[in-house]
């Protein structure tokens, strides 16, 4: 099942959501270049979220050692830099489209600025989950997958009965038909199982489906609540 839009009309174009989707084709454009000089590793491993490494960090920083504290504050930018890279073909387009069909709308509600720093906060809050839920992981996670899943927990909570227009691929036949947005929230879960598909070549793991990966389910219970509160104010 493919999303394509929804019947929510929006009255200001969402140019915080374009420039996110335009930056993520950017650097996967980035990895792809990596990937043929055989730096893509390399790459990887600096930007992605390592659990095990700013942990230990941490670690020694809390036992008195000042240095650590600047390994704690380097590695730390992973969680931002680590949003805006993926590790396959299959993972980087579901999250484009879901970006797409539903940010849109919630930076219509939100604001850009607003949005923006929701968007932002969702994905780096998700990431300090990962670490805290599996702390001595040692393989990169990387992807917008908490962040994404944040937009999709707002937008349900303000529009739950909002239908999505969709595709229904059969074989080389495509099907027009419109799907209960709630849908979308098992969809998206369902599709992580496929996000090893087209794989870019990364000697190093990444995002194995292990307990902090999935972890970043907590997203869509992050922009519930934070729409939740919205709707109270």
């Amino acid at each position: 099942m493919i999303p394509i839009s929804d019947n929510i009309y929006t009255r200001r174009k969402p140019i915080v959501n374009y420039w996110l989707i335009g930056i993520n084709i950017a650097l996967f454009l980035w990895e792809l270049k990596l990937e043929l000089t055989g730096e893509l590793s390399y790459f990887i491993s600096n930007l992605g979220v390592i659990p095990a490494q700013i942990t230990e960090a941490a670690t020694q920083a809390l036992n008195g050692n000042p240095a650590a504290w600047i390994v704690v504050v380097m590695r730390s930018t992973s969680l931002l830099l680590s949003m805006f890279l993926h590790g396959s073909f299959s993972q980087i387009l579901g999250n484009l489209l879901f970006l797409w069909v539903f940010g849109k709308t919630v930076e219509n509600i939100f604001g850009a600025r607003r949005y923006l720093g929701f968007y932002l906060a969702s994905g780096i809050l998700t990431g300090v989950i990962q670490i805290i839920a599996q702390p001595n992981l040692s393989v990169s996670l990387i992807g917008a997958n908490g962040a994404i899943a944040s937009v999709l927990g707002a937008y349900l909570v303000k529009f739950s009965k909002a239908k999505i227009d969709s595709v229904l691929p059969l074989l080389i036949v495509y099907i027009p038909v419109q799907i209960p947005a709630i849908f979308y929230l098992f969809w998206w879960f369902a599709q992580q199982l496929f996000y090893g598909i087209g794989s870019l070549n990364i000697p190093t793991s990444i995002n194995q489906p292990s307990i902090a990966y999935w972890v970043h389910g907590v997203g869509f219970l992050i922009g519930a609540a934070y729409m939740r509160i919205q709707q109270r104010r």
